[in-house]
C-alpha cells in the first residue's frame, strides 16, 4: 500500500510540473530550489518559450531542474527561434542545450546550423560546434566552433573558417560575423579565392551584400595572369571589378612594375591612375625606362601611359641613360600607332664607305610640324610617309611623346624643344618648334631636329630648315658658325660630333687658330654645300662645295664680330640642362 501511494504521487508531481512548466506556448516557471550563483535577472524578453517538441521530460536535483525535450524541439526567445533533435532547458538559469540538427533562426535574416548548441538565455549568447554553418542568404560560412550573439548579431570563431560568397571563398583562423552591417572581419592566415585571382592577407574586412573587400594590413593580391599587387590599406569591390590602395602600393608582373602614394584601377575597363610619386619601371631589357611622375594614367587595353605633374622620363641606355621631362608625357605601342598614323622610315642611308657620310635619300619626306596631344590618348602623325610592315613589327616596340616644355639630358647631349617623339622601331628622337640641342661643345638649333641612335648611342643629327650650329671657341666670346636650310652631322663613340655638313645657302664663320691656339684671322664664307671635319670636337678640315664665295679677315681693324653673327644666332648657354636634376629643377 505505501508503495502504490507513493507512485500516485509521483505521478501526480509530474503532470503538475508538465502543465505548469511545459505546456507549448507557456512560460517555464521554476520550481524553488536553492540557487548559490549569482542572481540574474529573467525578464520576459529574453525567457525561452517551448513552442513544440515530441516528448518532455522532468529532471531535478538538489540544486537544479532541468526540463528536457525530444523530436521536432522549437524554442522561442523574442523573434528568435531554436531547433534540435533533442534539448534541455534550465528554467532557473534561463540556458538551453540542444543537441542534432541544431537550427538557430534570428529575426528571419541570420541562420545558424550545428549539431551542438549551448545558449546563455539572459545574455543572449550561443556557443555552437561541429560542422557549425551560418547564411545570411547572400554567404555561407563554416567552420567547427562558433559563438554568437543575438543582441549583436555577432558571429565569432577562432579555430577556422571558410566564408563562400557566389564565385568567392575566404578562409581564415579567426573571424567575426557581423549580421546587421553584413561585414566579416577576417584574422590570421586569410585567403580570399575568387576565379579572377586571390588575395592574401593577414587582416581583411569583408561585405557580403557589396562583395567589397577591404585591406586593413599588409596584403598580396595575384589575378590569373600574373599580376601582383601589394598594399597595407584599400578595397577592392568584387562585383565593379574597382580599387583603390593606399600607402604607397606596387603593382608588378613580369613586365612592368609601378609604385605610387595611391592608387586607383577600374578593372573591366583596363584603367588604371597611379597619384603621388608614382614611379613606372618596364622591365624590357632592351627597351627599359622608367616613367615618373605626381600622376600616370595607364590603359591597359591600349598599352599606354599618360604622365602628367612634373613628369620625368628615364630610357635605359647602359651607363648613359636619357632623362627627359614635360608637362606631359605619353607612351604608346608602335603597332597601334601604325595602324592610324603615318611613322616613315627615317633611318640614314650609307651613300660614301670612304668617308662615313650618312646622308638621308632625298625622296624620303619628313614633316616639320609637331604632333597634337588629343583627349584619350590618341596621337596625331608626326610624318606624311606610311613606313612599310614587312618585315612585320614587333608588338612589343614603345614609342614615346612629350609636350610643351622638353627637356633632354645625358652626359652625351642635352636638348630643349616644344614636343618631341621617340620610337622603339628606329631609335630616333624628333624634336619640334625650333629646339636646341647641345652636344660637346655644339649647339645646334632649327625649326626640327632628328637625332638617331645606333646601338643606345647618338649616331647622327639632322636637323631641318633654319639649321644653325654653334661652338665658343675655347674661353673667347668668338664662336664658330655653320649655317644652312639643313644640317647633317655624325658622332664619334664618345659623343662628340666628328663630321658636319650644311646643305642650302650653306654658311660658315671660322675662327681660324695656329698649333699655340693664336688666333689667325676668321673665315667667313658661303656655298652650296660645306663640309667640316673634327677632332676631338673641334673643326680641323673645311671644305666648300659650288659658289664658294668670302674668304678670310682679319681679327682686328675693320673686323666687327658682332657683325659677323649670322641670321637666328643665339648662344643659349643658360638654357642647357647642366644635370639630370636641372631638368627637374629648372635651374
Amino acid at each position: 500500500m505505501a508503495a502504490l501511494l507513493k507512485l500516485y504521487f509521483t505521478i501526480c508531481f509530474v503532470l503538475l510540473a508538465i502543465i505548469a512548466h511545459a505546456q507549448p506556448g507557456k512560460r517555464v516557471t521554476p520550481l524553488a530550489a536553492k540557487d548559490t550563483s549569482k542572481p540574474k535577472i529573467i525578464t520576459q524578453e529574453n525567457f525561452l518559450y517551448i513552442l513544440a517538441a515530441d516528448k518532455q521530460y522532468l529532471q531535478k536535483s538538489d540544486t537544479n531542474q532541468l526540463v528536457s525535450y525530444a523530436g521536432h524541439v522549437k524554442v522561442r526567445q523574442g523573434k528568435t527561434l531554436f531547433y534540435a533533435d533533442s534539448a534541455i532547458i534550465n528554467p532557473v538559469l534561463n540556458t538551453l542545450e540542444s543537441f542534432g540538427n541544431v537550427h538557430i533562426n534570428d529575426a528571419d535574416s541570420v541562420h545558424i546550423y550545428s549539431q551542438y548548441l549551448r545558449y546563455m538565455g539572459i545574455e543572449k549568447k550561443a556557443l555552437l560546434t561541429k560542422k557549425v554553418r551560418l547564411t545570411d542568404k547572400k554567404s555561407t560560412l563554416t567552420t567547427e566552433n562558433l559563438t554568437y550573439d543575438v543582441n549583436l548579431k555577432l558571429g565569432t570563431y577562432l579555430y577556422g573558417g571558410k566564408v563562400v560568397n557566389k564565385k568567392t571563398t575566404l578562409t581564415s583562423t579567426e573571424g567575426n560575423y557581423y549580421g546587421d552591417t553584413k561585414d566579416i572581419y577576417f584574422y590570421k592566415n586569410v585567403l580570399l579565392v575568387q576565379p579572377d585571382g586571390t588575395i592574401k592577407t593577414d587582416s581583411l574586412q569583408y561585405n557580403t551584400t557589396t562583395e567589397v573587400s577591404t585591406f586593413i594590413s599588409p596584403t598580396v593580391i595575384k589575378d590569373k595572369n600574373g599580376l601582383t599587387i601589394k598594399t597595407r590599406e584599400g578595397f577592392y569591390d568584387i562585383k565593379k571589378k574597382i580599387a583603390n590602395l593606399y600607402k604607397r602600393s606596387i603593382i608588378e608582373d613580369s613586365t612592368f612594375s609601378i609604385t605610387a602614394d595611391e592608387i586607383a584601377i577600374d578593372s573591366l575597363n583596363g584603367l588604371s591612375e597611379f597619384r603621388g610619386n608614382a614611379v613606372y619601371r618596364s622591365k624590357d631589357k632592351e627597351q627599359g625606362f622608367d616613367m615618373i611622375a605626381n600622376n600616370i594614367k595607364t590603359n591597359n587595353k591600349r598599352s599606354t601611359i599618360l604622365a602628367t605633374q612634373i613628369p620625368l622620363l628615364i630610357i635605359k641606355q647602359g651607363i648613359d641613360s636619357v632623362f627627359i621631362t614635360a608637362d606631359t608625357l605619353f607612351s604608346g605601342r608602335v603597332i597601334d600607332l601604325l595602324k592610324t598614323k603615318k611613322v616613315p622610315n627615317v633611318r640614314p642611308v650609307l651613300v660614301d664607305t670612304s668617308n662615313k657620310k650618312l646622308v638621308l635619300k632625298d625622296t624620303i619626306k619628313v614633316a616639320t610640324t609637331k604632333p597634337s596631344l588629343k583627349k584619350g590618348g590618341s596621337k596625331t602623325a608626326v610624318d606624311s610617309v606610311k613606313i612599310k610592315l614587312d618585315p612585320p613589327v614587333d608588338s612589343t616596340l614603345k614609342y614615346f611623346e612629350a609636350y610643351n616644355h622638353v627637356k633632354i639630358f645625358s652626359d652625351s647631349l642635352q636638348a630643349v624643344g616644344d614636343s618631341l617623339f621617340f620610337s622603339g622601331q628606329d631609335s630616333v628622337f624628333r624634336l619640334f618648334d625650333n629646339p636646341i640641342l647641345w652636344a660637346q661643345e655644339n649647339q645646334i638649333s632649327g625649326d626640327t631636329i632628328y637625332l638617331f641612335l645606333k646601338n643606345k648611342k647618338p649616331e647622327r643629327l639632322y636637323v631641318f630648315e633654319n639649321a644653325l650650329s654653334i661652338s665658343k671657341v675655347d674661353s673667347s666670346n668668338y664662336f664658330n658658325q655653320v649655317r644652312g636650310n639643313s644640317i647633317n652631322a655624325l658622332f664619334d663613340s664618345t659623343g662628340q660630333v666628328h663630321f658636319l655638313t650644311a646643305k642650302g645657302s650653306a654658311e660658315n664663320i671660322y675662327y681660324a687658330q695656329d698649333e699655340q691656339n693664336r688666333f689667325v684671322g676668321v673665315n667667313k664664307n658661303s656655298s652650296d654645300l660645306i663640309e667640316i671635319s673634327f677632332l676631338e670636337g673641334k673643326p680641323k678640315r673645311v671644305k666648300f662645295i659650288n659658289n664658294l664665295e668670302g674668304g678670310l679677315l682679319p681679327m682686328r681693324g675693320k673686323t666687327n664680330h658682332d657683325e659677323l653673327k649670322l641670321k637666328s644666332f643665339n648662344w643659349q648657354d643658360k638654357l642647357r640642362p647642366k644635370s639630370k636634376f636641372d631638368i627637374l629643377t629648372g635651374n
